[in-house]
């Protein structure tokens, strides 16, 4: 069982495998202070790069800076994330994060362990979210994959199979109602002579698994060292290659499906994409790496790449890390036009960041209509968005620390089942001063205050723009019970918050 810690009411760890209702609004302790004391605007207040709220003190989401310098029609309205530490703790806490295109937190669910790719898919023809959560290590990682709708309740878990467990590197739906995910097996009696190990030596070989959502079986099972040798490899031994220290010889980073349905797995340390038939799992060409089969026009060598994805029949992107050992000056987001007749490899656009950014592992590249372009720059904590020249028109910042192995941008309408949360504080210059959220909704558009001095007497006596994931209203009733309501553009009711009695305890 993956251990998120529960909040509020479900009083249990999250998600219970026998509980598919369990929402991953869960969230970790936290005892985060009260926000500072505006009587008006915002309630979130910021510590050691980290927001706190009044209304939600569980929630301690990292504090995202964002630089819009561009707005061209038609872009999508959120950011989704998945905040880690770097080297440490998470700035803040570890979690699931939603973020509007300024910064501003729409959702955020705290974890324990990790999660890896947050994101955005398809299932049973509804927009899901999708993520995997476990434990990492030096080399890979074990856990599962999680698909929540858009009620942030989770609705299907996925599991490795054949004695393995899920790695961290993907999870990526298909439209058979299959999930495609990585694993690491460890093989010994692996000839290593031809690198510099020994006859007999070991390796981890990456496996691809094609897994039937809904009934869990492994549909499809491909395991590189049984088509890929370790002569393609690019990464040296360095003492590795010992059953203790296996040979980490391929390291699989993502798999997506080709125009045709077969596969697109990308190896890291082969510095190579295959296609891989999706019947028979043979080789069916190499592109980049040592044995390519495609010549590569100017700008398209790439090195220690990530997220690989087919567009239409004949585009491919990729993320070029470049790094670990360097071999480029700056890590780059690649739009390439495969010709599979002349087998060659053209650079369609690169998109690189004016900060010459150089991303040791990690990363993706989103393609968006119109050759626009949403750059994930894994270990480096950034995130960044093109237009179709590959001009920046978005920048964005965890705090240092913090990171995300993918980054992705989309619509998104999540309506939450929990209530919107509400605290209310006495404020000395009037009645109250009500701090409200509502984690994950995302068409909050107003908030109006109700106040009587009975629970079933209450009148409207404020009305106020949300303004921020906490928004803080001056309400001149007195209560001492109150109400908070939520209303879309249309002003139309979408939701109630519990009545709650004035605290003692005065806004600063």
């Amino acid at each position: 069982m993956v251990g998120l810690a529960a909040a509020g009411a479900i009083g249990a760890s999250w998600p219970r495998s026998s509980d598919p209702a369990a929402t991953a609004g869960a969230s970790a302790t936290a005892g985060a202070s009260a926000a500072s004391g505006a009587t008006t605007g915002t309630g979130q207040a910021a510590t050691a790069g980290a927001y706190t709220f009044v209304s939600r003190s569980d929630l301690r989401p990292p504090i995202l800076s964002v630089d819009v310098l561009g707005s061209p029609p038609g872009l999508p309205g959120y950011i989704f994330l998945g905040n880690k530490g770097y080297k440490g703790p998470a700035i803040g806490q570890a979690g699931l994060l939603i973020a509007r295109r300024d910064g501003d937190i729409t959702w955020f669910s705290p974890v324990t362990r990790t999660v890896i790719d947050f994101n955005v898919q398809t299932y049973k023809g509804k927009q899901v979210l999708t993520w995997w959560h476990g434990e990492t290590g030096p080399v890979y990682a074990k856990g599962n994959c999680y698909i929540a709708d858009s009620s942030y309740t989770v609705i299907a878990t996925v599991k490795a199979g054949n004695g393995l467990m899920a790695d961290m590197h993907e999870f990526n739906l298909t439209p058979q109602g299959t999930a495609l995910v990585d694993c690491y097996q460890q093989r010994n009696n692996v000839d290593l002579s031809a690198v510099g190990g020994k006859v007999n030596g070991a390796a981890f070989s990456g496996v691809v698994q094609e897994i039937d959502i809904a009934t869990g079986e492994v549909v499809f099972e491909w395991i590189s060292l049984d088509h890929v040798p370790v002569t393609e490899s690019q990464a040296t031994l360095s003492g590795t290659g010992t059953a203790a220290r296996p040979y980490d010889y391929f390291h699989i980073n993502s798999i997506g499906l080709a125009p045709d349905g077969d596969l697109l797995v990308s190896s890291r340390n082969t510095c190579t994409v295959y296609k891989v038939g999706r019947r028979d799992g043979l080789v069916k060409w190499r592109l980049g790496g040592k044995k390519s089969d495609f010549t590569l026009g100017p700008g398209v060598m790439f090195h220690w790449q990530h997220h690989v994805r087919a567009h239409g029949t004949d585009l491919l992107t990729l993320f070029d890390n470049g790094s670990s050992p360097a071999e480029e000056p700056q890590s780059r987001g690649l739009l390439l036009q495969l010709d599979t007749d002349k087998m060659h490899a053209t650079l369609v656009r690169a998109y690189t960041n004016p900060a010459r950014l150089l991303a040791d592992n990690q990363g993706s590249m989103q393609l968006l209509p119109g050759n626009r372009a949403f750059v994930g720059w894994g270990s480096e904590p950034y995130f960044s968005e093109f237009d179709s020249n590959g001009s920046l028109v978005l920048n964005g910042q965890f705090p240092m620390g913090d990171q995300s192995y993918r980054a992705f941008t989309y619509d998104w309408v999540g309506q939450p089942k929990d209530r919107p949360a509400v605290a209310v504080l006495s404020n000395e210059a009037r009645g109250a001063a009500v701090y409200v959220s509502w984690n994950g909704a995302t068409e909050v558009a107003a908030w109006q205050v109700l106040a009587g001095k009975r629970e079933s007497s209450l009148s409207v006596v404020a009305t106020q723009p949300r303004s921020g994931f906490e928004t803080v209203i001056a309400a001149d009733g007195t209560g001492p019970y109150f109400a908070v309501t939520a209303h879309d553009t249309t002003g139309k009711l979408i939701g109630q918050s519990a009545t709650v009695k004035k605290d003692g305890l005065t806004a600063a």
